[in-house]
């Protein structure tokens, strides 16, 4: 197989927190040397993108803001292409509703107005927000979507909360599902990755290290799927889990052993 293009994830990938994984910036240059376009996508939606590419390129991993989607960027689009009408009521971070902003996008701090409630990594949920919550999604035809399903995030000296602890917690008092997930592993940001690299999944590697997100995308769409281990996955999740990965790797030094480029 000959591929043009790699959907490369952030998180335990390229970086942990603050810092760059060992080989990292070593690996992404063999991708680019093959020929191989590359576009970051991150479910981490609590910075612009703009913001990831300083953290990148500062890192020594050299990339421009075209070659970055984040989950807070991919919702901003859905939302403006699907709801262009909508007020927004946010769980999340500042830098979520800029980029729904930047797109368009109506938000409103009133659950009384709002007719779409987004749920995001948010690091000031507490009990009014969970009631605003209530408020909005007990209204007949409100929408409830998410910037993406992650349970934790890892960082530089072990993991912290993520959004899934947030839509959990809205869930389990409105008794809604949610309506739409917005990154990875939906089909949603995977088209919007698929678009942006003018390529078909065939001919397009998946790289990160989440099985439940990462390599699920990448599965579901048919792409060729790696797993580095540096991130949240362990030798035992691969070996009980229920997603399939096709190439598991220490680190991305390895990315040219594994596959041809």
């Amino acid at each position: 197989m000959t591929y043009n293009a790699a959907i490369v994830d952030l998180d335990g990938t390229v970086y942990r927190g603050k810092s760059l994984i060992p080989n990292a910036a070593e690996g992404i240059k063999t991708l680019r040397e093959a020929g191989i376009q590359i576009l970051f996508v991150t479910n981490k939606p609590i910075d612009r993108r703009e913001k990831y590419c300083d953290k990148l390129n500062d890192l020594g991993v050299g990339c421009n803001p075209d070659e970055i989607i984040t989950s807070a960027t991919a919702s901003a689009d859905y939302l403006s292409q699907n709801h262009s009408e909508a007020e927004v009521y946010v769980v999340g971070e500042k830098a979520l509703v800029e980029e729904l902003h930047y797109a368009g996008v109506q938000t409103t701090t009133s659950p009384q107005r709002a007719n779409v409630l987004i749920a995001s990594i948010d690091f000031d949920f507490d009990y009014q927000v969970l009631q605003d919550a209530l408020t909005v999604l007990s209204e007949k035809g409100t929408i409830f979507v998410a910037t993406n399903p992650d349970q934790t995030c890892p960082i530089d000296n072990g993991e912290i909360p993520d959004a899934a602890g947030m839509i959990g917690a809205i869930e389990g008092v409105t008794g809604r599902e949610l309506d739409q997930l917005i990154g990875k592993p939906s089909n949603v940001i995977l088209q919007m990755a698929l678009n942006r690299l003018d390529t078909d999944p065939e001919q397009c590697l998946m790289i990160g290290d989440r099985l439940e997100t990462d390599i699920k995308m990448g599965n579901q769409a048919g792409m060729t799927t790696i797993l580095p281990m540096t991130g949240v996955t362990s030798h035992v999740d691969i070996r009980q889990g229920e997603v399939d990965v096709d190439h598991v790797v220490s680190d991305l030094s390895e990315l040219a052993e594994n596959i041809t480029l």
